[in-house]
C-alpha cells in the first residue's frame, strides 16, 4: 500500500448498519419480498398492519404500515398531529433491473432445460452471466372456495446464464454483444431427469403448493451471492440490488428509530415498485398509492380539502436513490467539478432539466439535515454530454405538488447484478434521513 494512503477506520455503527443492510437484501430477492420485509420489520417494532379494503383508524400517536403488491408505505403520526400538520416523506423504490419470468417458462434445448425470461428495466446484461441465480416473487393460487391466495416464493440457487467459451468466440474480449432473446435464457437443469419451473416455484412457497394450482405469477431472477464487506480495511461493500434496497433500508431504519414526539411532521416511508420501468403502475410512484394513503391520513385527522392542501404546501419528500460515484477507470464520464466519491457521504442530485426535483429550498433543507446529523455531503450533476437517469422525485412533485429533494448514496456498477459502495455511506444516508424526520 502506498505510504501516503491512510485508512480511516470504519465506525462500528456503520459496519453494523451495513450488516443489517445485507440481511435486508438477502430477505428481499424481489420487490414483493422487500415490501413484505418492510412490513415485517415495522410490525416487529409495534406498527399496526393496515388493510386497504377495511376502515382505517389513523388517530394521532399511531404507527401503521400498508402493503400494495411490491410497494409498502409506513407512517408515524405524532401525538401532536393536527389537520394541517405537514408530511415528511422518505421516498424509495423496491425493484431492481434484471429479468422477469415469461409465460410458458419451461423450455428445452440441446439437452438442457431452460427458464424463459424477458429483460426487466435496464440491467448490465453481461454482469448476470455465470452466476447462480434464484427465482423469486409471488404466485397466486385459488383456494377450494375459489378465492385467490398470494404466496411469496423463492427457489434458492436454481438457474445460471452461461457465457459462451472464448474458444467459440475468439473476439469476445474485443467486444461482447448479447442478444436479449437468444443469449440471456438461463439453464435450470438437464432434460433427463426433467426440471420444471412452476414445480420449483410451487415447492419454494413459504407454504408449499401444487404447481397445478398456480393460476398467476410475478417472478424475477435474483443473484444469490451474499452481500459482504471486502478490500483494504474491509471498507467496501458489495451486494446485489443496492439500487435501491440501500435507500429503502436506510429510510426504514430512520423511520423505525424516530421518536414520535420529536417528529417535525407526519413521518412517511413510501417504498414504491416499478421505478426501473418508469413507475407507471398501481404500486409505482406515478400511480395513486401515496396519494391514497396521504388522503386517508388527512381524513383520519379530520382535515378539510383546504387543510389538506395547506399540509401538502408545507410538506417535504426526500426522494432517495443510488447515484454514480466517480469511476476511477472512466473519470472523463463525470462532471469535471462535481465528483462524488465513495465514503464521501450522501449525494444531493441536481439537474437543470428536472430529471431530479431538487431546488434551492430542498437543497437547503438537505444541507441542514446533513449538518445536524454530523455527516459529510456532496453534490452530483451529470456531465453535459451524458444525460442522467431520473427517479421517483419529479413524479412525486408533479402528482402531489409537494416539494421534493433528490438524494442518495454513491455507488459503482449501477444496474449490475452486483453493485459496489462504501461501508459508511448507507449509514451516513440513514443518519441524514433521521435528521430530516426529527430536526
Amino acid at each position: 500500500m502506498p505510504e501516503n494512503v491512510a485508512l480511516a477506520p470504519v465506525p462500528d455503527a456503520a459496519r453494523a448498519h451495513a450488516e443489517d443492510l445485507g440481511t435486508f437484501v438477502t430477505a428481499s430477492p424481489s420487490s414483493y419480498h422487500a415490501a413484505a420485509e418492510v412490513a415485517r420489520r415495522a410490525e416487529a417494532a409495534g406498527f399496526t398492519r393496515l388493510d386497504e379494503t377495511q376502515p382505517w383508524d389513523l388517530t394521532p400517536g399511531g404507527r401503521h404500515v400498508v402493503v400494495r403488491d411490491g410497494a409498502a408505505i409506513a407512517v408515524v403520526v405524532p401525538p401532536s398531529a393536527r389537520p394541517t400538520t405537514p408530511f415528511t416523506i422518505l421516498g424509495t423504490h423496491t425493484d431492481s433491473p434484471g429479468f422477469k419470468l415469461k409465460p410458458r417458462p419451461t423450455t428445452t434445448n440441446a439437452g438442457w432445460v431452460q427458464a424463459g425470461v424477458e429483460v426487466y428495466g435496464g440491467p448490465l446484461l453481461n454482469s448476470w452471466l455465470d452466476r447462480e441465480l434464484e427465482l423469486a416473487g409471488r404466485v397466486v393460487t385459488r383456494d377450494p372456495d375459489g378465492a385467490l391466495v398470494e404466496h411469496l416464493v423463492r427457489t434458492g440457487p436454481f438457474a445460471r446464464i452461461p457465457q459462451l467459451a472464448i474458444h467459440l468466440d475468439r473476439q469476445v474480449n474485443e467486444g461482447l454483444t448479447l442478444d436479449k432473446q437468444r443469449h440471456t435464457q438461463p439453464v435450470i437443469g438437464l432434460a433427463e431427469p426433467s426440471a420444471d419451473v412452476l414445480a420449483a416455484l410451487a415447492a419454494g412457497a413459504a407454504t408449499p403448493v401444487e404447481a397445478s394450482d398456480v393460476v398467476g405469477y410475478d417472478v424475477v431472477l435474483a443473484d444469490t451471492q451474499a452481500p459482504r464487506a471486502f478490500g483494504a480495511g474491509e471498507a467496501l461493500w458489495a451486494s446485489g440490488r443496492l439500487d435501491n434496497l440501500l435507500s429503502t433500508h436506510a429510510a426504514l431504519v430512520a423511520l423505525l428509530g424516530a421518536a414520535p414526539e420529536e417528529l417535525s411532521g407526519i413521518a412517511v416511508l413510501a417504498a414504491f415498485d416499478h421505478e426501473e420501468l418508469g413507475s407507471a403502475s398501481r404500486s409505482g410512484a406515478a400511480g395513486p398509492f401515496l396519494a391514497d394513503v396521504l388522503d386517508r391520513i388527512s381524513a383520519g385527522l379530520g382535515a378539510s380539502s383546504e387543510e389538506r392542501h395547506r399540509a401538502f404546501a408545507a410538506s417535504l419528500c426526500v426522494s432517495s436513490d443510488v447515484g454514480h460515484a466517480v469511476h476511477p477507470n472512466y473519470p472523463e464520464r463525470h462532471d469535471p467539478a462535481n465528483r462524488p466519491v465513495a465514503g464521501g457521504g450522501p449525494i444531493l442530485k441536481i439537474n437543470a432539466n428536472q430529471r431530479y426535483a431538487t431546488d434551492a429550498h430542498g437543497a437547503a433543507r438537505w444541507a441542514t439535515a446533513c449538518a445536524a446529523a454530523g455527516v459529510p455531503s456532496q453534490e452530483f450533476v451529470s456531465n453535459n454530454a451524458i444525460p442522467c437517469g431520473s427517479t421517483i422525485g419529479p413524479l412525486t412533485a408533479t402528482r402531489l405538488g409537494i416539494r421534493v429533494v433528490d438524494v442518495g448514496a454513491a455507488i459503482l456498477s449501477m444496474h449490475s447484478a452486483r453493485e459496489l459502495t462504501a461501508v459508511v455511506d448507507p449509514w451516513y444516508l440513514s443518519r441524514a434521513m433521521a435528521a430530516v424526520l426529527s430536526p
